[in-house]
């Protein structure tokens, strides 16, 4: 299950990192180390003090938060600098973490995590659209929004994504090649999301 946003242009990184400690996935369940992560991938690197310009936290706070990803190898200290004034980046492009895990304490702390995710992603898709002012006609009608009930068994979902993560990669050249962009691209956060509906009754909203 991946999540988290573009890396920065510029260099490669791993793919993904890959957390299955119950401690680490409970320690990224924490808003800021989510927003401190996805915001080395796009500006990093950078230090806990400009972490606090970016974030509006305190310098120690984000100190102490970038620690703790650190400690769970979600970022790592960046050449250069010292003391507070250190810069960190992102050691992945992605997280990942498991969709189904046999031992429980893994299974709930991957549910908090799920949950902790789910409300960092309808947070920011509604703090948007608060403000709309700017975004003209062209953008407001392309954009998605809506969903669909279909019936599907786990195989028939599985394949569809893999089809929807096939066309995405058609794109994925981009993140770190601004020339491969043609003019007008702009960044936009595209959500995977389908779950088993447990009440099936409702239809469609």
């Amino acid at each position: 299950m991946p999540e988290n946003s573009a890396p920065p242009p510029g260099g490669e990184q791993p793919h993904s990192v890959r957390l299955t400690d119950p401690r680490a996935l409970r320690a990224y369940a924490h808003p800021l180390r989510m927003t401190l992560v996805g915001l080395l991938r796009r500006h990093g690197p950078f230090t806990a003090t400009r972490a606090a310009e970016l974030t509006g936290e305190s310098v120690a706070s984000c100190s102490y938060h970038l620690r703790i990803l650190a400690k769970y190898g979600l970022v790592e200290e960046a050449p250069g600098g010292r003391g507070r004034e250190k810069p960190w980046r992102a050691t992945a492009r992605y997280t990942e973490w498991p969709g189904y895990s046999d031992d429980p304490s893994v299974a709930q702390a991957t549910d908090e995590l799920n949950v902790a995710v789910a409300e960092r992603y309808f947070g920011r898709f509604a703090k948007v659209l608060e403000g709309r002012s700017g975004v003209s006609k062209e953008w407001r009608e392309a954009e998605l929004f809506g969903d669909a009930l279909v019936y599907l068994t786990p195989g028939e979902l599985a394949d569809l994504g893999e089809r929807i993560d096939e066309m995405l990669r058609a794109y994925a050249d981009r993140e770190d090649d601004p020339a491969r962009r043609p003019p007008g691209a702009q960044p936009v956060s595209f959500l995977k999301i389908a779950y088993l509906d447990p009440d099936t009754d409702d239809g469609k909203e």
